[in-house]
């Protein structure tokens, strides 16, 4: 009996890992190609049945988590400039990386949902803050990755990429402060003055929040991999 519920399981999980080639794709061009779509069907989803949200689509975070796995494995085929032995130990640990990048990336999801729950006046709570995140994470995962990428391209030595680099940073903070602007104005009921401050404001304290959390990470590398 132990052993067919293995095997199902296993089968279960196989179907899930496989099905992620055929739905993610389709969630990242409609997250790209429509974000203020994606982001109220992230709330309608989330007036299902558990067993029936994000049927036809990946989950949110899932979805974000993904493109982060994605982003770090586009990074490793990047030729980057020589680092030193700590941050090399950090960028070749899969786990740490992927951590870090979490953290730091999911701040732009998590300030901006935090903004819209404050300027509603309600309280923030967990029952609060979980639709406007998961509402979040559709619109922040090619965000993310497109910053990534400019990232990646900056690495690139001799300078050879700076011109990309800037183009795709531009490209991807253009993208996501429109999708952004129209969805304060949508959920708020404000005008585009209104809309484009909230948006400016939250989008500074998510960058900063998250260029603190990787310096953070940069100063506590020599106490990580100190000798024990």
């Amino acid at each position: 009996m132990d052993f067919m519920r293995l095997l199902k399981s296993l089968e279960e999980l196989l179907y899930e890992l496989v099905s992620w080639l055929v739905f993610y794709p389709m969630t990242f061009w409609r997250a790209f190609i429509r974000p203020l779509s994606m982001m109220r069907y992230a709330d309608d989803e989330l007036e299902d049945r558990p067993e029936d949200q994000y049927d036809d689509t990946i989950s949110p975070p899932l979805f974000l988590l993904i493109t982060l796995l994605l982003s770090q494995a586009l990074s490793t085929a990047f030729p980057s400039v020589a680092t030193s032995a700590d941050a090399l130990a950090l960028t070749h640990s899969f786990s740490n990386l992927l951590i870090v990048r979490g953290v730091v990336f999911g701040m732009f999801p998590m300030v901006m949902a935090v903004t819209l729950i404050r300027y509603k006046g309600l309280i923030l709570k967990r029952s609060t803050l979980r639709p406007p995140f998961f509402s979040q994470c559709y619109v922040a995962a090619p965000f993310v990755f497109l910053i990534g990428l400019s990232v990646d391209f900056l690495a690139i030595p001799g300078g050879q990429a700076d011109a990309y680099a800037a183009a795709v940073f531009v490209g991807a903070v253009v993208w996501y402060g429109q999708a952004e602007i129209r969805w304060f104005r949508r959920d708020l009921g404000i005008g585009n003055a209104k809309a484009t401050g909230l948006f400016l404001l939250a989008f500074v304290i998510a960058t900063v929040a998250a260029l603190g959390v990787a310096i953070g990470v940069a100063l506590q590398l020599p106490r990580w991999f100190a000798p024990g």
